[in-house]
């Protein structure tokens, strides 16, 4: 199954959650931290080539990555956020609903 984002890529549901899945940059283990913010603690540690199913998103902390300079911040889980810098989402706005 897949959906399009506002980018006109085609994303894949295939990790089974039902929400658009995206790959983190490649190279790159990214902290999963309990909030949108380098303010909050890192609960665990995305593996090379991982892809992330996004729920929500929201502000935080501005954080650079290779994806650019972004304070938007991906909810992946229940209290589980990564920084869109680290993920390719193919847009440098909002890809999903704002959470909250």
């Amino acid at each position: 199954m897949s959906v399009e984002n506002d980018s006109s890529q085609v994303q894949s549901l295939a990790d089974g959650s039902g929400f658009p899945t995206f790959p983190v940059a490649p190279g790159y283990r990214v902290n999963v931290r309990s909030g949108p913010g380098t303010n909050y603690s890192v609960i665990d540690v995305l593996p090379y080539g991982a892809s992330v199913g996004i729920r929500c998103q929201c502000d935080g902390t501005t954080v650079s990555g290779p994806y650019g300079t972004s304070d938007i911040w991906d909810c992946i889980g229940n209290g589980r956020f990564v920084s869109d810098a680290y993920v390719k989402t193919g847009s440098d706005g909002y890809v999903a609903t704002r959470c909250g």
